[in-house]
């Protein structure tokens, strides 16, 4: 039976024509990966999902974004999401796009390990300052990255600058009343452990961006973690993007004008 909690971290329900969106995303992805510069399916690991691709910009990057991609750690891959990269790449950045593995397969915690991994195999390639940028679950993945424990090895979790979560999930624990939860497989040990919220930052800038048009949930996962790590992280920002929706609202980084492009640099 459908719970109170469930409504409340339900998107598509409340989003119109909410399939177009990700047949959309999946075609526009596809069309910038012909163009790119690129490298694809880099191996970080050894299992199938455990491959990201990496777009160039012209001449030596200044940095690298690293885009970590939604699904309620349980659907999507990189595939769909390679136009966002446009965005950071008009500024001189290069761009990692990760898969992951995904629940049930894995538990939540080996996701934020192999998402780690990814990021540490491609700080390899390019050279400087690192920002982190998830979208919902993937915006949870990203706030992992700037945490004091994250799975980062000390010279790669050094050059973290930045974390930008978009429309994150920073609380584990009311997931585990959902019926998600049936797959994700949380216990409130593991929810506890993996929650932002209740972790200590790093030395790191944070921007949490949410639309204003958000299931009232979503907007509370983001206030509270710029609240709670106000004066801890080097800096916190939250924004509430006028006329945006859960979906839509991640679009903006593939403008590079956009404010939320901005918001990495």
């Amino acid at each position: 039976m459908e719970t109170p909690t469930d409504r409340a971290y339900e998107n598509s329900a409340y989003i119109p024509d909410a399939d177009a969106f990700t047949h959309r995303w999946a075609a526009a992805a596809r069309a910038f990966r012909a163009d790119a510069r690129r490298r694809l399916d880099v191996a970080y690991g050894l299992g199938p999902r455990e491959r990201y691709d990496l777009f160039l910009p012209e001449g030596a990057p200044r940095g690298l974004v690293a885009f970590i991609h939604g699904g309620y750690w349980m659907a999507f891959d990189k595939s769909s999401w390679s136009h966002l990269a446009a965005g950071p790449l008009a500024h001189g950045l290069a761009v990692m796009v990760p898969s992951y593995p995904l629940c049930p397969q894995v538990r939540v915690g080996a996701i934020v390990t192999a998402v780690g991994a990814a990021i540490d195999h491609a700080a390899e390639t390019v050279a400087g300052p690192i920002v982190v940028c998830g979208h919902s679950a993937g915006g949870h993945l990203a706030a992992r990255m700037g945490c004091r424990d994250a799975p980062l090895t000390e010279g790669v979790a050094a050059r973290v600058a930045r974390i930008v979560s978009v429309s994150g999930i920073h609380d584990l624990r009311p997931l585990l009343t959902t019926r998600m939860n049936e797959t994700l497989g949380l216990d409130l040990a593991e929810a506890r452990r993996e929650s932002p919220v209740l972790a200590d930052p790093a030395d790191v800038d944070l921007v949490t961006w949410v639309g204003d048009g958000e299931r009232p949930q979503l907007r509370r996962q983001s206030r509270l973690l710029s609240m709670i790590w106000e004066g801890l992280a080097r800096s916190v920002r939250h924004v509430e993007a006028p006329d945006r929706h859960h979906f839509d609202v991640v679009e903006d980084l593939a403008d590079p004008a956009s404010a939320l492009t901005r918001a990495l640099l």
